[in-house]
């Protein structure tokens, strides 16, 4: 007969998977121990092995369901109707509301993801390139004249954005969705005018 699965399976997981996302963000996944991890998810070691068989399983698993989310967030996004200022300004806001309460799954993503083996990296790597390819789509239409052929200038220009981004956590840790709603308009207005337009 078939093992059931409990009906608290998926909150199970998702309570380790935040918990070990703290542990490696916080010790490093390659010093983090599977002991330290079960006394954060507040478990036996014999359960988070009932799970995952491995920390390189729970790090894909954190790191996929945080980007694959992340993802499908932004890139479907309804921007249909917005002109263009306002469809910059949608994209940076949401990328901003998401990364809110995923800091440590945001900095193992910048510091761990090398970790895992390179059919898995390929797979991460790729929602991260979508997300690229979309917030560069978006930018493109800002101003075609200047992006048109010039495809380093337009790599440039996304990259520059989510560099704004993705380090905000750092000196911002707790602000709350009014702020990030703020900040993304900072960005899109430094992106749009530059200084002059702050």
């Amino acid at each position: 007969m078939a093992r059931t699965i409990a009906k608290d399976h998926d909150q199970k997981r998702t309570h380790i998977l935040k918990g070990a996302a703290k542990v490696f963000a916080t010790e490093g996944f390659d010093r983090a121990s599977m002991r330290q991890l079960a006394q954060e998810c507040d478990v036996s070691k014999a359960t988070i092995y009932h799970y995952y068989d491995s920390k390189d399983a729970l790090l894909f698993d954190i790191l996929d369901s945080y980007l694959l989310e992340l993802r499908n967030r932004v890139c479907e996004l309804d921007l249909s109707g917005k002109p263009p200022a306002e469809q910059l300004h949608a994209v940076v806001s949401e990328i901003l509301l998401a990364y809110r309460g995923m800091d440590h799954e945001h900095q193992i993503q910048t510091g761990s993801l090398s970790a895992l083996p390179p059919e898995q990296q390929s797979i991460l790597r790729g929602y991260q390139r979508d997300l690229v390819r979309f917030v560069s789509g978006v930018i493109a239409t800002q101003a075609p004249e200047i992006f048109d052929g010039k495809a380093r200038k337009l790599h440039a220009t996304t990259m520059s954005v989510f560099g704004m981004l993705n380090w905000y956590y750092m000196w911002n840790k707790n602000a709350d969705k009014a702020e990030r709603e703020d900040y993304a308009r900072l960005v899109s207005a430094l992106v749009l005018k530059g200084v002059n337009g702050v």
